[in-house]
């Protein structure tokens, strides 16, 4: 061994915790580091001026090899083989189509009371009051259409039978059922 290589050697400790501190701690990004310096170092042995300080030359390389690491880490992405389907992926435009082109349908098939009660809640974000007062009929008959109506859509577009109306939770009232069942005021529900 040369005498170039044997203190290329000794300088090996200094060059190990000096590369521990710029890889934060990372020990084999460290000796990784500390690799490609001395591979760096022999290769270009011959532009080292003997009698000047080794040390200096050598934590150069090391520095300038970290730092173009890290340039070159910035321009390069790792990327796992499976992850490269996804990211490449891209959802068929048809299908979006076919889905709205089915929603068209099923709402046209919604009567036009429906439709336009379910059109001031959802999209227009009216209040059942406020609606009850624009269509002239009780609150309880605008809840019962939008729910209907979306009852209807759901089944339309999940292929199944539209789901029957929950059976009242309050007794009748006596008063009103004296009464021929008409709608209590409270609540806009019609009790028979």
């Amino acid at each position: 061994m040369t005498v170039f290589r044997e203190d290329v050697a000794a300088a090996m400790p200094d060059l190990r915790a000096y590369a521990r501190s710029l890889c934060a701690g990372n020990i084999h990004d460290a000796d990784d580091l500390v690799q490609d310096t001395l591979a760096r170092a022999l290769a270009a042995q011959h532009r080292f001026t003997p009698g000047t300080n080794l040390h200096a030359w050598l934590f150069t390389i090391l520095r300038n090899v970290f730092l173009n690491g890290k340039r070159a880490s910035k321009r390069h992405v790792d990327v796992a083989d499976e992850d490269l389907a996804t990211m490449l992926w891209v959802a068929p435009h048809q299908e979006a189509r076919l889905e709205f082109n089915a929603f068209r349908a099923a709402f046209e098939r919604l009567s036009g009371a429906h439709r336009e009660a379910l059109v001031m809640a959802t999209i227009e974000g009216r209040d059942y009051a406020d609606i009850a007062e624009r269509t002239g009929c009780r609150v309880g008959t605008v809840k019962s259409r939008i729910n209907r109506a979306r009852n209807q859509l759901r089944a339309d577009l999940m292929g199944s039978d539209p789901t029957p109306a929950p059976a009242p939770t309050q007794p009748l009232d006596a008063s009103a059922e004296a009464e021929g069942g008409k709608r209590s005021a409270e609540d806009g529900v019609r009790l028979i």
